[in-house]
Order: structure tokens, then C-alpha cells, then sequence
């Protein structure tokens, strides 16, 4: 049976509603805020809810912070691959989400910042297992190199999607590389695409990648899947957004989850535009729908590909 072995970050979201971002040195009043869990769990927790078993192996601090995320995790039937770290809360993101339901992000890295070679060699990778990993880690001093040395020994059979993240031009090239050349699949947006290729085209990034296979997000126009046969725009679904919190993450949740029920690329691209979908039209980061949401929206619009 497949899993997700996701080895990024879960961290704590700081969320309020804005009607436009300050200028600097200015405020704004928030008409609205909350507390969630986010990071990886995003990711985790699309996958889950698309009936995949996911585990998280990076790190979890002790405090408030660190104990939200592990009561998070739980309600969402995901495994603890990791003891919690003493010495060290886990971090924690602001995130502002203006008028148009776009996001602007600072984060602070706690616990999850200090995963290190020792720490995944506790991570026992089963033959089906897919392993999720980030740029926001990869970024990181501490995690960047363990999760480099670490995917060496992954078996080969083994799917790898790296998600490079907004961070992808910060990333260390002798750390990137050895990913980018063990990752099977590339999962990223248009800005992401081209800081890791130079290509402004969506099709020219994505046919850059494509020596790996990639898909490429492109927000309202769905996405863009290459693989060594072919390059294919595969488009979304018209909703009315309402915050784009997350929606990346359920994207890319989705899509492993398709991959690990066997689905070909396009079809998990086309459960994962469902998804995207049906996320931005809620609030909160978490907001991946069920399989049966997806399901109910690829048959009304008349894709049941899958």
C-alpha cells in the first residue's frame, strides 16, 4: 500500500483577512484572523483526504505551537515519524490574504528547522512509499544537506516529487542539484518554474524540466504536465475564489495521491486541478477537499477520466 513520507515542515499559520497589504512602516486592520496549522501539513492533509496514508518525518518542537501541529496531525490520521525536539518551539508563518484572495508570507522556522541526517535515518522507507520533499527545507542550513544526503539512499524504485517553493532562488546549487537529479517528479507554480530555469513561458519552464517529468501550476488556467512523451495543458475549473491559502498544496497533495492510485499524469493533474479548485473557494490553508468532493465535481463537469 502506497504513503506519503512527507520530510518538509509543518509550522504554524498566523492568518488574517486584509482588504490591501500596508505600506512600509504603516498598518492595515485585519477584518478577520485565526490560527491554523500549515506548511506541509497542506500537503499532508490533501493527500489524506484523497485516501492516501501520509506520514511526516521532519520535526515538531515542544510548546504551544509544536503541540497544536501534533493535535492537527492526529485529527487528520497522519503518523509521527519523529520524537518531538526539547530544545525548541515549532515556527511559525503570517500570513496576510488581501481583498483578491492573494497571499504574502514571513516565516519564522523553529523545531522543524532542525532536521538532521540522524533524525531521517529514523524514517524506515516501505518499496511503495512516495517521498515529498521541499524547497523550503531544502533552503534551510541545517536541513538542506541531511535531506540531500538522506534522498541518496532512498531506493530508486521510489517516487521523489520535490516542491522547490517560493525559496527555490535561495536554495544552495550543491544542494539542489543532487535533488533535482534523484527527483522523479517536479511539482511547482509559474514564479517557482522560471527562478529554476530562466523561461518566463509557463511551456518553455515546464519543457526545460521535462527531463525530469514536472507539472507546472498556473493558477486559473489549470496546469502544464511534461513528461519524456509529451507537454500537455491541462485546464481548471471556473470558481469563484475566495482565498488561494494553501491551494498549491492541495494541488500537489492530490496529484501524489493520484499518482499512487495508478492514475496516469494527466488524469492525477486533472484530480488535482479538482481539487485546487474546489480549495480556493474556502478560507483557511487547510482547506484540500475529501475524494468524494473531487469526485462529485469531475463528474459534474463531465471528466471521469479518473
Amino acid at each position: 500500500m502506497s504513503r506519503l513520507v512527507h520530510v518538509g515542515q509543518v509550522i504554524v499559520d498566523i492568518v488574517m483577512y486584509v482588504p490591501h497589504l500596508p505600506e512600509r512602516g504603516g498598518d492595515v486592520l485585519a477584518s478577520s484572523g485565526g490560527t491554523e496549522v500549515g506548511g506541509g501539513f497542506n500537503v499532508l492533509t490533501a493527500a489524506v483526504r484523497q485516501g492516501l496514508t501520509a506520514a511526516y518525518g521532519g520535526m515538531h518542537g515542544t510548546g504551544p505551537l509544536g503541540d497544536l501541529a501534533r493535535k492537527r496531525l492526529a485529527q487528520e490520521h497522519v503518523d509521527v515519524l519523529q520524537p518531538k525536539l526539547s530544545t525548541m518551539d515549532t515556527g511559525f508563518t503570517v500570513a496576510l490574504i488581501d481583498a483578491d484572495g492573494e497571499r504574502t508570507f514571513a516565516t519564522t522556522f523553529g523545531a522543524e528547522g532542525q532536521l538532521r541526517i540522524n533524525d531521517l535515518r529514523r524514517i524506515r522507507v516501505f518499496p511503495d512509499d512516495i517521498v515529498y520533499v521541499s524547497g523550503y527545507g531544502l533552503a534551510l542550513p541545517v536541513n538542506g544537506p541531511a535531506v540531500c544526503s538522506w534522498l541518496s539512499t532512498v531506493d530508486s524504485r521510489n517516487t521523489v516529487v520535490l516542491d522547490p517553493g517560493p525559496l527555490a532562488a535561495e536554495i544552495p546549487e550543491a544542494v539542489l542539484k543532487p535533488v533535482l537529479d534523484r527527483a522523479d517528479w517536479i511539482s511547482c507554480n509559474e514564479r517557482e518554474a522560471r527562478l529554476l530555469t530562466g523561461e518566463d513561458d509557463p511551456i518553455k519552464a515546464v519543457t526545460e524540466l521535462r527531463r525530469r517529468n514536472a507539472i507546472v501550476r498556473t493558477g486559473a488556467g489549470g496546469c502544464i504536465v511534461a513528461t519524456a512523451e509529451e507537454v500537455v495543458t491541462v485546464p481548471s475549473f471556473p470558481v469563484e475564489v475566495v482565498d488561494t491559502n494553501g491551494a498549491g498544496d492541495a494541488h500537489t497533495g492530490a496529484f501524489i495521491a493520484g499518482l499512487a492510485d495508478r492514475l496516469s499524469p494527466i488524469q492525477a493533474a486533472r484530480r488535482a486541478n479538482a481539487a485546487a479548485a474546489l480549495a480556493v473557494t474556502r478560507r483557511g490553508p487547510a482547506a484540500a477537499p475529501t475524494i468524494e468532493e473531487v469526485q462529485k465535481l469531475l463528474k459534474e463537469t463531465g471528466d471521469v477520466a479518473d
